[in-house]
Parts: structure tokens; sequence; C-alpha cells
């Protein structure tokens, strides 16, 4: 479910975690640091699920809040509840995953029913609510747009939601573009991901090798890199970019299923996005002069880290 994209991510935020404090920590330490960085991407990616239920579900609870009014008006009386039956819901909320992760994660401690209330109202007043609810019918496109509509719309631009959500998890900003291409691909097929561990054993072997492998290689990866900086000043070189360029030399020479090619456009894609404006002509340009250089030495055989 998370791609090696995101796996990626997650090794530079534990690699900049680390290497932000003064604390020496040993490899094992690393694996539990990623290890954790990456359950709680899971824990916010299960809150973000259970908040469109709560959202669409609230339906319900405000026909009865209406109808219970004093005098209720007819139109009191008859709020349409269609989203609260979206088939696509129904999947979600009874599937043995997603039960057994809301049970374990007990995400109602956070919610704010305030909150969702205002997102429900967002919602009735949009024309394309009003929409799917004048159609009787349901087919799947209509069912998933709806829900994606609450998530896309409603959700993430709200800076009520956002404030409320890095209230809790403080990696909001840096997994946000991850939380959104997750929950698309979600919503495509609901009821065929595992909740509770949402990293393949294929990857989260990548994610541990990678992490280690820039942690041991450091020394022998600022050999290759320190040589191409030219008239910079490596210690004034933003760390992140430092990690970055480690990251992507280490691809270079120890994983031998991942093209060179794919190893630079990723990390030109998360300097850009996660570094300076600068930094993604910068990465690229460093380690475009690396993987030259190892071609033309003949030093690219991409052997395992762990081999002298």
């Amino acid at each position: 479910m998370i791609s090696r994209r995101n796996i990626r991510v997650k090794v530079m935020q534990t690699l900049y975690t680390i290497e932000s404090t003064e604390e020496i920590f040993e490899p094992a330490q690393a694996v539990k640091l990623l290890d954790k960085h990456l359950d709680q991407s899971r824990q916010l990616f299960i809150y973000l699920i259970y908040w469109i239920t709560q959202v669409a579900r609230y339906a319900e609870k405000d026909a009865r809040l209406r109808s219970a009014r004093h005098l209720p008006s007819a139109e009191d009386l008859h709020v349409n509840i269609k989203i609260a039956g979206n088939e696509l819901l129904l999947k979600i909320i009874e599937d043995p995953s997603y039960q057994k992760a809301i049970n374990d994660l007990k995400p109602w401690q956070w919610e704010s029913t305030e909150l969702v209330r205002k997102t429900y109202s967002q919602l009735t007043e949009n024309a394309l609510y009003k929409e799917y609810i004048s159609i009787p019918q349901r087919n799947r496109k209509s069912e998933r747009t709806i829900l994606e509509f609450i998530f896309t719309d409603l959700m993430l631009p709200n800076e009520d939601f956002v404030s409320h959500i890095e209230e809790f998890f403080i990696h909001w900003d840096d997994d946000s573009e991850m939380m959104n291409q997750l929950m698309m691909n979600f919503l495509q097929k609901p009821g065929t991901y595992n909740l509770q561990d949402m990293v393949s054993l294929e990857k989260r072997k990548f994610a541990h090798e990678l992490l280690v492998a820039v942690m041991e290689k450091k020394e022998f990866c600022m050999e290759l890199i320190k040589p191409k900086l030219k008239n910079w000043d490596p210690d004034r070189i933003a760390l992140l970019d430092m990690i970055l360029m480690r990251m992507g030399v280490c691809e270079f020479l120890y994983f031998e299923t991942i093209p060179t090619k794919v190893t630079i456009n990723e990390y030109i894609d998360l300097a850009k996005e996660y570094s300076t404006p600068q930094s993604g002509h910068f990465v690229n340009g460093i380690l475009d002069n690396i993987h030259k250089d190892l071609l033309a030495q003949d030093k690219l055989h991409k052997i395992s880290y762990k081999k002298p």
C-alpha cells in the first residue's frame, strides 16, 4: 500500500531526526525509530478514513436532531440521508481490517464532533452533494466521488481541520501528500488493504536496509560527494540535501533492483518537495556526476552494503 517513494520519505525523516540531535543512534535503534514513523503514518491514515466515515454518517445524526426540534419543518422531517448508506462507505465500515484498526487505535479519542458537524454542513451546501442526493439510484462512480470530495475539498483545505490533525500527528506536513495518494488508492479498492500493517515485507526490508546502509556507509558516501561540491562548504549545505544525496549514492551502489535513473529522478523530486527551491537542481547535478564517475571507473556493481 505504501510505495517505495513513501518509504524513501520515511527513511529521510528518520535520518533527519537522528542527525538533528546529539544523541548517538545504533542501527537497531534507528530501525525502531523508522518503524515508529511508519506506524505513525498508518495511524494517521486510519484516522483520516475514520473522519470521512464520521462526516458521511453525520447525515443520520442531523436527521435525528432536526426531527426532534420543538416545531420541525417539513425539511427537518425529510433530511436526505443517502450518503449515510453510501455503498463504498458501508464497505469500508464493514471491513474486518478497518474494524480491528479503529478498535485498536480508538480514533474517537481525538475526534472533534463540532468540526465534523461543520464539515458536514459545508458538504450539504455544496452543489456536488445536492446533485448526489437528488438522484435516488446509486452508482459506483458517484459513491466514490462524493467520499473523495469530502477528503480533498472539505478536509485537506480546511485550516481548522489541519490544525486539529497537527495537534495529534506532528508529521502531517511531511505526510500530507502521501496521505492524499494513499486515500485516492484506498477509495478505489476499499476492503482490500491490511490496515494493521500497510508496508509489505519486501518494502519494509528495503526501508530497513536503506536506512542502515546510509548510516553505516556515511563516510564512504561523503568521500564520493565532497569532491563534487566544488566551492561549496559541506557544513553549509542543507542537512536534508546531504541526506538525500547519501541516500541516492547508497541506492546506486547497493540496491541492484533499482535502476539508477529511477534513483536520480526520485531524489530530485524529494529535494524539490522537502528542501529548498534550488535543491532539486543541486541534488541532480551531484548525483548525476557521481553516477557518471562510478560508470567510468567501472565501480557500479550494486553489491550488498553488508559486504566489505
